[in-house]
């Protein structure tokens, strides 16, 4: 591919760190993280004296959670594409211009692509839907299943004949309420409640996935469909927990506990390692575009428009971010970024033209 005649000469970035420094600090991270959540296991659960021995299983897989989860990220952030998007979104967050100047803006993206994801109803509606179902029914569930795990909320009964319950967080009590009313239904019911959701919106993409041209062309199984399957797994095995307490008097109770306890230790150890890791990953692209968006309310950072066509590309600070990342990655091109994605396709195709098929036109 040809250069463009008027890109500047660029300087030869630093040589980037070497993958055994990173390796160690991703270690010392990810112990330092999971030594800190045993600690808080052992103090939220009152020394243990709350914490249920039953539940070992889904605590050790916890702490290959974090561990893991704390490697990966690590080792992520320290990519140059990534560490600038790190960067540039704490940055963006803590301004203090950036503060007094939209104070609504940070919360209002956390929301958009956090929480509501708005960006998935541009490609399709039915597949934001089915999200906004397994995003909702899996966060549900972590904060059940979580603090229950490690002790952190315990249920005793107010009174040895009465319906009343008591719910404590580290030992303190936060909400009474009724068995039998509307709260403690839901309280009881809160995991069949989020595994109803998760089942319809996995089910839907398990079953685009079977039925999409598109989405049949590039999946893969260890990457698409283990982790669709994971989640059906631990909520159908759930709902069938309760079903086999209330419908079956206990019938069958031991063998689906152990299936379910399995899955989800087994999904857990998964998490940061295959597709479940975006979810760790998501609150970085807010920085970014936190960084986008007050770059394109200052004054000073006026667009910066496409070096061929003149069409605006996006703010000047985001244009040279990118320059920036391109060429700490030693990529030879980072002027290409200075040029829209039309003009990038016609370069491109010009360059094919007269240095692979030369004479073909």
């Amino acid at each position: 591919m040809t250069e463009p005649a008027d890109a500047p000469a660029q300087e030869r970035p630093p040589d980037p760190p070497p993958g055994r420094s990173v390796t160690v600090r991703a270690s010392l991270v990810a112990t330092g993280a999971t030594l800190l959540l045993l600690v808080a296991v052992v103090l939220g659960s009152r020394g243990l004296r709350n914490f249920d021995s039953a539940l070992v299983p889904y605590t050790v897989a916890t702490l290959f959670l974090t561990f893991g989860v704390a490697y990966r990220y690590t080792v992520w952030v320290s990519a140059p594409a990534a560490r600038r998007l790190f960067r540039q979104g704490w940055r963006a967050a803590l301004s203090w211009d950036n503060l007094r100047s939209a104070p609504t803006a940070l919360p209002r993206m956390a929301a958009t692509y956090l929480g509501f994801q708005k960006f998935l109803g541009a490609r399709s509606h039915a597949r934001w839907a089915a999200h906004q179902l397994m995003f909702w029914g899996c966060l549900l569930a972590a904060a059940i299943t979580f603090p229950l795990t490690w002790g952190w909320f315990t249920f005793t009964a107010s009174s040895a004949t009465g319906p009343g319950y008591q719910m404590r967080l580290w030992g303190y009590e936060v909400l009474g309420f009724d068995s039998a009313s509307v709260v403690g239904w839901a309280l009881y019911h809160g995991l069949d409640l989020a595994a109803v959701l998760v089942i319809a919106g996995a089910g839907y993409f398990l079953w685009r996935r079977f039925r999409d041209r598109g989405a049949i062309t590039g999946q893969r199984f260890g990457y698409d469909f283990v982790p669709l399957i994971a989640l059906l797994t631990i909520s159908v095995t759930g709902l069938l927990l309760t079903f086999s307490e209330i419908a079956l008097d206990g019938g069958g109770y031991e063998f689906l506990s152990v299936l379910h306890m399995a899955s989800v230790v087994l999904t857990l150890v998964y998490l940061p390692f295959g597709k479940f890791f975006h979810i760790v990953q998501r609150p970085a692209a807010v920085g970014m575009q936190l960084f986008k968006y007050t770059a394109r309310r200052a004054a000073g950072h006026p667009v910066f428009d496409c070096r061929r066509c003149g069409e605006p590309v996006d703010t000047a600070p985001y244009v040279e971010n990118l320059r920036a990342t391109m060429r700490d990655l030693r990529l030879g091109f980072d002027q290409w970024a200075e040029y829209c994605p039309r003009c990038k396709r016609v370069l491109r195709g010009s360059a094919y033209l007269s240095d692979v098929k030369r004479g073909y036109k």
